[in-house]
C-alpha cells in the first residue's frame, strides 16, 4: 500500500482555495473594467445569475471586494474592488500573456497599451533588484521546478 504523503502547505493553494474557480477571476476582471454591477457582471462573464451571487458573497467574505448600496428600493448593490483586489488584476494580466502566447498566439482577443503608448508586455519582476523573475538557476521556485 502506498504511503499517503501529506499536500504541500504554500500561498498558490490558499490563494487557489479563494479564487481558483473560473467565475471569481472574472469577476475581478469585470470590476477592473469598471463593470460594477450585479447584471452587468452577468453579461460579460456569461455566469449564471445565483453563481455569480454565490461568488460575490466569497469574494466579499474574504476582503477583495466591497459591495456598496446604490439604490435603497429595491435594495441595489454595486461591487468594488479592494486594495487585494486590485493586486490580484496582476494575476490578470500574467494569465492573459500566457493565454495569449499558447492558446491565441495568432490573434489575441484583447490587448492593453501601457501609459508609455506601447502594447503591455507584463513582466513578473524582483521588486528590490528589479530583475525578472525567470525560469532557471535563478527561479524563485528553484532548479527542479525550473525545467521544462
Amino acid at each position: 500500500m502506498a504511503k499517503r504523503v501529506a499536500p504541500r502547505k504554500c500561498s498558490v493553494a490558499d490563494t487557489l482555495e479563494l479564487v481558483g474557480d473560473r467565475w471569481s477571476l472574472l469577476v475581478v476582471r469585470e470590476l477592473s473594467h469598471g463593470f460594477h454591477r450585479f447584471d452587468q457582471i452577468v453579461y460579460h462573464t456569461g455566469a449564471s445569475r445565483d453563481i455569480l451571487a454565490a461568488r460575490l458573497r466569497k469574494l466579499e467574505a474574504v476582503g477583495i471586494i466591497r459591495r456598496r448600496l446604490y439604490n435603497e428600493h429595491p435594495p441595489r448593490y454595486e461591487y468594488r474592488l479592494t486594495s487585494a483586489g486590485w493586486e490580484l488584476c496582476d494575476v490578470l494580466l500574467t494569465l492573459m500573456k500566457w493565454g495569449d502566447r499558447h492558446l491565441n498566439p495568432d490573434n489575441p482577443p484583447l490587448r492593453y497599451h501601457h501609459s508609455c503608448g506601447e502594447v503591455l508586455d507584463p513582466v513578473v519582476v524582483c521588486a528590490h533588484c528589479g530583475g525578472p523573475a525567470v525560469r532557471g538557476a535563478h527561479s524563485p521556485f528553484g532548479p527542479a521546478l525550473a525545467q521544462d
